[in-house]
């Protein structure tokens, strides 16, 4: 769970290597959060997210060689529901990653927004947003190297505050790779693994190999938390999460009304089965049976609708945000000199963002049906809009001055005059 209540580690704006930090976003349990800017080799101005690794972190040899190899390899993945990592380096003394910014919010945010509000996310957004990180996983898993070796990527921390929803209503997962390295370290900052634990597979929770159908299983679970309202693991007096993670005790699927309750508890079953052998083997082929569903019951929605939902019940309280972003982020420009940030291959230029692990509330605001769904809340920060370049004045080549006719006349005599003599000389020989 992130600490978002303790202040800024540096003293803001700050430059930073390549990036100047200028809003703390938070901490997570493994770094403090930034926003950052940077002027692209065109000029351009351009948000990121950097994420300041802690020291104790940072000086541990052994977490700073599988961060580095887990980044490097999370910075391969390309895909329009993966948040891009597009830089990763060690800045005075410090491990850092810089990622791509979204507006918008995390699923944690947006649920906790709307349990404020008793706002139902309406069915079909929830349908929408676990497809589409589906997707995400899916590409993940068959992702392969250039000699076409599978690199067997797996995510291993899907959970809510990891899919984030643009105002644009695309859905994006983020920290690919980083989730590797923190488990792989002894000493854990307390309540992290507990946070971590809430949306474990049950062989993941008890330390053992494993594939993308880990994965799979957390996909599942948040599933699961939409539909019902509630987190589907809580912590018991005598007994803490990471012990029913192990056991894989999954409560019953609360009936909301939906349509052909049974093939959707069947799906949902079938994703959250105990035995991974009994899962589905991959994220494509469970993406495959809920979009087969959401299309029989005409309940499919599309980034445009989800992101109208988003700008209608927010756009008073993300206008005052852009407003003050922009303040800040243009103050940065005179305080603090920008460097200008290379050009780094396979970054995509739309804004994009990602904010520090939040634990999801105990209750959530169970989804309604389709027709009875209200909207969701929120705001994240909102890059600066492009500079927009001075209208320019067309380029007028003044018009030769007219010729006289009589001119003309005499140039067209001395012309056809000449095309006479050579004709007649040609005729004399």
């Amino acid at each position: 769970m992130a600490d978002t209540n303790e202040g800024p580690e540096f003293e803001l704006p700050r430059r930073f290597g390549r990036y100047v930090l200028f809003d703390h976003i938070g901490r997570g349990g493994m770094a403090e959060i930034y926003l950052a800017r940077g002027t692209t080799q065109m000029g351009a101005s351009r948000l990121a997210v950097v994420k300041v690794v802690l020291n104790r972190f940072s000086e541990d040899p052994s977490f700073a060689g599988m961060l580095i190899s887990e980044a490097k390899l999370a910075a391969r993945l390309s895909h329009r529901n993966i948040v891009q990592t597009f830089d990763l380096g060690r800045e005075e003394g410090r491990l850092f990653i810089a990622m791509q910014y979204v507006e918008g919010f995390d699923v944690t945010q947006l649920l906790r927004k709307l349990s404020q509000k008793k706002i139902g996310l309406p069915a079909e957004y929830g349908f929408y947003v676990v497809l589409e990180m589906l997707q995400a996983l899916d590409y993940a898993h068959r992702c392969s190297d250039d000699e076409g070796n599978a690199l067997g990527i797996v995510h291993r921390d899907v959970s809510p505050s990891n899919v984030l929803v643009s105002l644009e209503g695309e859905v994006k997962l983020c920290d690919f790779g980083i989730a590797r390295a923190v488990t792989d370290i002894a000493e854990l900052p307390e309540g992290a693994l507990e946070g971590k634990a809430a949306y474990m597979s049950p062989e993941q929770a008890r330390g053992e190999r494993i594939d993308g159908r880990a994965d799979v299983f957390s996909a599942s679970i948040i599933l699961w938390e939409l539909l019902c309202g509630r987190r589907m693991y809580k912590a018991q007096p005598d007994r803490e999460v990471i012990d029913i993670a192990r056991a894989g005790e999954v409560p019953a699927l609360i009936d909301r009304g939906l349509p052909e309750y049974a093939q959707l508890q069947a799906i949902v079953s079938k994703g959250l089965a105990v035995d991974r052998e009994q899962r589905y083997a991959t994220a494509g082929a469970m993406a495959r049976d809920l979009e087969d569903y959401v299309i029989r019951n005409r309940l499919r929605a599309s980034p445009m609708k989800l992101g109208a939902f988003l700008t209608e019940q927010f756009e008073t309280e993300l206008v005052s945000v852009r407003r003050d972003l922009e303040q800040r982020a243009l103050s940065v420009t005179a305080e603090v000199p920008v460097e200008v940030i290379p050009d780094l291959g396979g970054y995509d230029d739309a804004p994009a963002a990602t904010l520090p692990p939040r634990q999801a509330p105990d209750e959530l605001a169970p989804l309604p049906l389709p027709s009875s769904g209200p909207p969701l809340p929120s705001a994240r920060l909102d890059p600066p809009p492009a500079p927009v370049l001075p209208a320019l004045a067309p380029t007028v080549t003044p018009a030769a001055p007219a010729k006289r006719p009589v001119a003309l006349m005499a140039v067209a005599a001395v012309v056809l005059l000449g095309v006479l003599g050579v004709v007649a000389s040609q005729f004399m020989h």
